[in-house]
């Protein structure tokens, strides 16, 4: 039986490429430069930056979509990815690995949105339409899967290594060395269970070149509304932009700073495993409530149960609870309504892309949602250095409430999203 015909050999292993190297470079290394002794505005600044491949991705996409296949490469931006968690391992312990680190995760970055590209048009090249929807949520599921794995298990492993060396850049060093070689692994799997006969690998038009990229490029910008939908793409996440990248800040630094005072090991508990949980019963109720009623109905009520509950970091960091307990509940009512509010905002991406050239202007739709998580995330070390964690935390929700406005202008058909019979 051809491996074409085993969706469930290559799928999951495929997804869980894709989600793993984001995890790792946009999410753990904050947690690690935190722990290396890297200050708070240089990690707002520097990781940042790392979101900008996935801002531009859309302006190389046409060369992966032209030359070579898809499987050729998503398995070469994996070995990439793999060989640049390995340097990074072994340059951390060096006196300049903040910058070579960075440069290494650059190139990461790089390979791992060009993987993503590869990976998305392979699923739509080998996989019958009639098997897509399917396995969409199998896609969907190890996705997540694989941020469990980076934003748990990886700083699970990291924290328990901290604790046995007692020198945390030992534990970082071998910690992005077993990431390495961990990608490695799945690269090799990936290169034996992915089908080599790309079906429609032979049907890409003859005449797709600039000119056709740079109509299709062109008309996402004539769509009605598009200085409105553009306006609340980029601000709709002003304020989780800023609380991410200082959120594991916050929980590590000790309490004499404002901070929680939690060690590496805590935090991967945290978000990692509750955490992750209550994100993916958040999003799987969020596609079924819009399935089920339309996104007209439900788009403020999600957003609002996204941001609502910022709240309670405002309360953990002016009242320093002692209870590990109260941290627990907060995070895991923050991810539940992160995973349930953040399903309408990408159904909505799913809307502005309809149409001719869906795929590409839903990567410039994504693109533009990436441009508007890194610049506010740039300034997120400097401003809660300003405000002190308590009053930043105040600032991140006021933050939300530009999206909120802008929500109640933005148009869309009244059910759309909404599972007809």
């Amino acid at each position: 039986m051809k491996t074409d015909n085993k969706p469930w050999f290559w799928i999951p292993l495929l997804n869980f490429a894709s989600g793993l190297p984001y995890a790792v470079i946009i999410s753990v290394s904050v947690i690690m430069y935190k722990n290396l002794g890297i200050s708070n505005e240089d990690i707002g600044v520097y990781t940042s930056l790392l979101y900008l491949p996935w801002v531009i991705k859309p302006l190389w996409s046409p060369l992966i979509e032209i030359v070579g296949t898809k499987r050729k490469w998503f398995l070469t931006m994996q070995l990439i990815i793999s060989i640049a968690f390995l340097l990074v391992g072994l340059a951390i312990p060096t006196s300049g690995f903040f910058m070579m680190t960075l440069a290494i995760f650059w190139v990461a970055a790089f390979a791992s949105a060009s993987n993503d590209i590869a990976s998305d048009g392979f699923y739509l090249l080998v996989l019958p339409e009639d098997k897509q929807s399917f396995f969409i949520g199998i896609r969907s599921t190890f996705y997540r899967l694989s941020m469990l794995a980076g934003n748990g298990l990886i700083v699970l492993l990291a924290g328990y290594l901290e604790h046995k060396y007692g020198d945390n850049t030992k534990a970082w060093s071998y910690t992005m060395i077993f990431v390495g070689l961990l990608m490695t692994f799945i690269t090799i799997y990936n290169y034996f269970s992915t089908p080599r006969t790309e079906i429609n690998a032979g049907e890409k038009p003859k005449d797709v070149n600039e000119k056709s990229f740079i109509t299709i490029f062109i008309s996402f910008f004539k769509k009605k509304q598009i200085g409105l939908i553009l306006s609340f793409i980029l601000l709709f996440r002003l304020g989780e932009s800023q609380l991410i990248k200082m959120l594991s800040p916050f929980l590590i630094d000790p309490v004499n700073v404002g901070g929680m005072g939690l060690d590496t090991q805590d935090v991967g508990i945290i978000y990692g495993t509750f955490g992750v949980a209550a994100l993916t019963i958040g999003g799987i109720l969020g596609g079924i409530a819009i399935s089920k009623q339309g996104l007209t109905k439900w788009m403020l009520p999600m957003i609002l149960t996204m941001h609502l509950p910022i709240i309670g970091f405002i309360l953990l960091a002016h009242f320093h609870p002692s209870s590990v307990y109260y941290i627990y509940a907060v995070v895991i009512i923050e991810q539940f309504g992160y995973g349930f509010g953040f399903a309408a905002f990408m159904m909505y991406l799913i809307h502005v892309a309809e149409g001719e050239s869906k795929t590409a202007h839903y990567a410039l739709a994504t693109g533009f949602m990436a441009l508007g998580m890194m610049l506010p995330g740039m300034l997120s070390g400097f401003i809660q250095k300003y405000l002190g964690y308590g009053n930043f935390f105040i600032w991140v929700f006021l933050a939300t409430i530009p999206g909120i406005i802008l929500s109640r202008f933005i148009t869309f058909p009244k059910d759309f999203g909404k599972k007809t019979a």
